[in-house]
């Protein structure tokens, strides 16, 4: 019986284009930097870093210590002084892209309904970035952080989307067993892949993300207001 509801954040809880949040994104970042690192150096050294922690293996390392291990490499200007600066950035100016989410009151309603019910709720979202900036978009998509027994972000995880060990982390986290797991997501190659480890799924189709290859076919689908039909017809179970 599924007892617990894991769930990714942007496109899923939080309807957002994606193509528009890395634009504005990296606009506020660069912007932030524009003294210190020349932007196309800033960006490029971003999605490298970003790339190596994503391919890390090693369960000794958190995200954000692997994301800065490969940073300094690539970059000219001490760690030590760029650091509180990305902190005060994703504390302070990156709400300024709240504009590009478009939440739906539907995604408040369900997670009330599933608290209501009795059932532990996770932000499964992928940890490529630090608590402040996963937290703000929580608060954009209209929920309390408080209603979640484990926020996923950099500095708790030393895995991510799509490595299965990013899900098994995340069981182990919460002492959960996958029989009595749901995932919920709007990318498949990156969701639907914690079928691997007999985690139920659930693809929602709105911002819906498939780049093809591998394919992974979810236990059930659909757009939000099919998923919050779902909801309302789960048990109470406490």
């Amino acid at each position: 019986m599924i007892d617990t509801l894991l769930f990714d954040l942007d496109g899923t809880l939080l309807p957002l284009d994606m193509e528009k949040f890395t634009l504005r994104y990296f606009e506020e970042l660069c912007n932030k930097f524009s003294t210190i690192i020349e932007p196309k150096l800033l960006q490029e050294a971003i999605w490298a870093s970003i790339k190596y922690m994503v391919c890390n293996t090693e369960r000794e390392k958190t995200n954000m210590e692997c994301f800065f291990e490969d940073f300094r490499t690539r970059v000219n200007y001490d760690l030590g002084k760029l650091i509180p600066i990305f902190d005060e950035f994703y504390n302070k100016d990156f709400v300024n892209i709240k504009d590009v989410s478009n939440p739906s009151p539907l995604v408040i309603e369900l997670i009330e309904i599933l608290k209501n019910n009795g059932y532990d709720l996770v932000i499964a979202t992928n940890p490529l970035f630090p608590r402040d900036a996963i937290y703000h978009r929580i608060a954009w998509a209209g929920l309390n952080i408080d209603d979640f027994m484990l926020v996923t972000t950099y500095e708790n995880m030393h895995f991510c989307k799509p490595n299965v060990q990013y899900y098994e982390e995340i069981l182990e986290m919460i002492d959960k067993r996958p029989e009595n797991t749901m995932m919920v997501g709007n990318d498949v190659q990156e969701d639907i892949v914690a079928s691997q480890l007999g985690i139920k799924t659930y693809l929602i189709e709105d911002c819906l993300i498939d780049r093809k290859n591998p394919v992974y076919t979810p236990d059930f689908r659909g757009n939000l207001n099919d998923f919050y039909n779902f909801v309302k017809k789960l048990p109470k179970i406490k």
